[in-house]
Parts: C-alpha cells; sequence; structure tokens
C-alpha cells in the first residue's frame, strides 16, 4: 500500500484534475471526493425538470444547467448540483458561481450532504432564491425559498411555485416516468 499526501487543492490544481480525469469530483474544503453514479430514476427526475425548467428560464433571460456544470459556492469549494439556473453573465468558461436556483435530487447515499453541507453552503450565495431538494423515492420535497427575513422551508407537494426562474411546475410532470 502506497501512502499519498493528501492536501487542499488550488482551484487550478482541482480545474486540471476535472479535465484530465474521467470520473468527477466535487472539491470540498480544496479536498477533492469522487462523484458516485446516479439511479435512472434519479437521472429521469433531472431530465423532466431541465425540460420544464428550460421554456421558463428561457423566457426570462437564464440558462439552465445539469448534473455536469460546476458551481464554485467558495475558493475551495465547488459542486455539481443536478440542475441549476443561472441569470446573468457567464462567470467563468469552466463554472458558475451565481445561481438563482439550486436543485438536488436526494438520494440514500447523498442525502445527508445535500441537506446539511450543501444546504447551508448554498444559501449563503448571494444570487440564490430557492434551494430544491426533490425526494429520489417518490414525488415531494423541500423549497427553500429566500424573503426578506431569510429562506423559510416549503413542503412541495403537488405544484412547485418557483421565484426564479418565475413559474409553476407540477410533480407529477418532474416525475413522469419515474417507477
Amino acid at each position: 500500500m502506497t501512502e499519498r499526501s493528501l492536501r487542499p487543492l488550488t482551484e487550478e490544481e482541482y480545474l486540471a484534475l476535472e479535465e484530465a480525469s474521467p470520473v468527477r469530483h466535487e472539491l470540498v474544503g480544496g479536498i477533492p471526493y469522487a462523484m458516485a453514479g446516479a439511479s435512472l430514476d434519479h437521472n429521469l427526475i433531472v431530465t423532466n425538470l431541465v425540460a420544464l425548467l428550460k421554456p421558463l428560464a428561457r423566457a426570462q433571460g437564464c440558462r439552465v444547467y445539469s448534473e455536469t456544470a460546476r458551481l464554485k459556492v467558495s475558493e475551495d469549494t465547488f459542486y455539481y448540483p443536478d440542475v441549476m439556473v443561472v441569470c446573468g453573465p457567464k462567470a467563468h468558461p469552466l463554472y458558475e458561481t451565481a445561481p438563482c436556483l439550486v436543485v438536488e435530487v436526494l438520494s440514500p447515499g447523498t442525502e445527508a450532504q445535500d441537506r446539511r453541507e450543501k444546504l447551508s453552503r448554498y444559501l449563503r450565495l448571494p444570487s440564490l432564491q430557492a434551494y430544491l431538494l426533490l425526494e429520489g423515492a417518490r414525488p415531494g420535497g423541500v423549497l427553500y425559498r429566500k424573503t426578506p427575513s431569510g429562506f423559510r422551508e416549503e413542503r412541495v407537494e403537488e405544484l412547485l411555485i418557483l421565484p426564479c426562474p418565475e413559474g409553476t411546475l407540477k410533480l407529477e410532470e418532474i416525475y413522469e416516468g419515474v417507477a
């Protein structure tokens, strides 16, 4: 067994690692973590959501990204959200920094990180209007909506009313085809 020194990576080192690697990594506190694959249902939820968000985003001058687009949340932390919507100029050719909406589809392997670590970091983004956690096993979720006094948690059961891009989506359409 070979020992190797583990030290935090710089942004440049991380981006070079990602360009050369066949496996995606999220960077948390400068430490890269390989990402696991997703289930077909997870992928279908993401695909359905992107298809539903695209017309709303386009009409409002925004862009929709899914799964392989990086989000820089701090100098030493980058994530690959399942879905994000960004309005305004691109931050960098390799990542975004100012989403108005971030979505994570929960799975047993990522749920704790999505509900704690990512929640805490995403809600600090000045541009963020909403953070959506969608259940992976059944229709439903939680939306953290920005208000003048901070973020408010709302249960999502049938309709998803988004502040950015502005619009309403039906949960049955987001989960269409999911077993």
